[in-house]
C-alpha cells in the first residue's frame, strides 16, 4: 500500500502475507501477519522528540492489529549526515533510544524495526534493528553508503536473517536494494520478507516541484520492488522518511516520503494478499531460485 505522494502524510499500511517454505510447495505452513508501515520526518539532533513519535505512531498500528511496525532509515537519531552524527549515536542494544524502543515492543507486544546511528567500535554505523516482546532480535547495518554518507557512516559487511515466527525477514536499507546481489543473499539465506526502510532524499524544492518529485521517488520504489520482488519472490517492504529532517540544524535532508509493498510476483499491495499467491510464485517451474546456475556465475565474486 502506498504513502500519500505529500511528504508531510503519514500513513499505517496493514498488510497480511503468507508464510511458505521457500522452495517446497508440499511442505507450506501457511499463516498470515499483519504489517503496520511507517512514513515519518525523523528531525536531526532531537532524539528525544523522535523517540516519543515511535511511541505514538507504534501505538497507532498496534490498535489498527498490526503485529509487527516497521520504521525509516534513521527513523531514531535522524539522517544526520555530518560530523554530529557520532554525538547522536549510541550502541545497540544498549542506548537510551534503542531501549525506549525495546520497551515499546513489550509493551505492545509486537516486533519493531527501527533505525539509528549506531556506535560500534570507533565508528557510526547505519543501523536498522529488530525488537521484539522478549526483547532484542537482531539488527543489520547498512552494506553500501550513497553520497556524502561515505565520510560519516562505516558499513556493514553481514546478511543476518531472522525467524520471526511467521515469516523469515532480512533487511536492505535504502541504497542497498540497488544491487540485486544483496537481496539474492537473503532470498538464498531463507528470506521470505525483505524490509527495505529508507531516507531517500529528493533535495530542497519550490512548492510546484514538491509533487514531481515526491512521485518521481514513489516510482523508483515500485520499479525496484518490483524488480527484488520478482528476482527473488519475496515481498518487498518499503518505507521513506517523509519531509525536511535537517532544517534546524542546517543540513539538506528533504526526503520524499512513500509506502510501497510489493508481493513475490511484483504486484503493489492494496488488500489482503491470499495465501495461495505466494504458493504458486515459488511452484512456478521457471522460478530464478529454482533454475539459477551459480556454477558459471564466478564473474559475480570478482573484483
Amino acid at each position: 500500500m502506498r504513502g500519500d505522494a505529500h511528504v508531510r502524510f503519514w500513513e499505517s499500511a496493514g498488510v497480511k502475507f503468507p508464510r511458505a517454505t521457500q522452495l517446497s510447495v508440499k511442505e507450506a505452513v501457511v499463516q498470515d501477519v499483519v504489517v503496520g508501515v511507517v512514513q515519518m520526518n525523523a528531525l536531526c539532533g532531537q532524539t528525544g522528540r523522535n523517540v516519543e513519535r515511535h511511541r505514538v505512531l507504534a501505538r497507532r498500528a498496534a490498535r489498527r492489529g498490526a503485529e509487527w511496525v516497521c520504521f525509516p532509515e534513521l527513523s531514531l537519531t535522524g539522517h544526520y549526515v555530518d560530523k554530529k552524527a557520532w554525538a547522536c549515536a549510541e550502541p545497540v542494544p544498549g542506548g537510551p533510544a534503542y531501549q525506549a524502543v525495546e520497551d515499546l515492543a513489550q509493551e505492545l507486544g509486537v516486533v519493531i524495526s527501527a533505525g539509528i546511528g549506531e556506535r560500534r567500535g570507533n565508528v557510526v554505523l547505519n543501523t536498522q534493528f529488530l525488537v521484539g516482546p522478549d526483547g532484542f532480535i537482531g539488527k543489520y547495518s547498512k552494506t553500501h553508503a550513497s553520497g556524502d554518507e561515505y565520510f560519516y557512516f562505516g558499513m556493514g559487511g553481514e546478511f543476518p536473517v531472522w525467524d520471526l515466527g511467521k515469516a523469515k525477514v532480512g533487511i536492505l536499507i535504502c541504497y542497498d536494494i540497488a544491487f540485486p546481489e544483496v537481496a539474492r543473499i537473503l532470498a538464498l539465506e531463507g528470506a521470505e520478507v525483505i524490509l527495505a526502510p529508507h531516507a531517500g532524499r529528493c533535495g530542497q524544492t519550490t512548492p510546484r516541484q514538491e509533487r514531481k518529485r515526491v512521485l518521481s521517488q514513489l516510482e523508483f520504489f515500485e520499479r525496484m520492488g518490483w524488480a527484488r520482488s520478482t528476482d527473488n519472490g519475496v515481498f518487498m517492504v518499503m518505507s521513506n522518511q517523509a519531509g525536511d529532517a535537517g532544517g534546524p540544524v542546517g543540513l539538506d535532508a528533504v526526503h520524499g516520503g512513500g509506502i510501497v509493498i510489493t508481493d513475490p510476483r511484483g504486484e503493489v499491495l492494496v488488500a489482503t494478499l491470499p495465501a495461495q499467491r505466494f504458493v504458486e510464485s515459488h511452484a512456478r517451474s521457471c522460478h530464478p531460485l529454482q533454475t539459477r546456475r551459480p556454477a558459471i556465475y564466478g564473474r559475480l565474486g570478482e573484483t
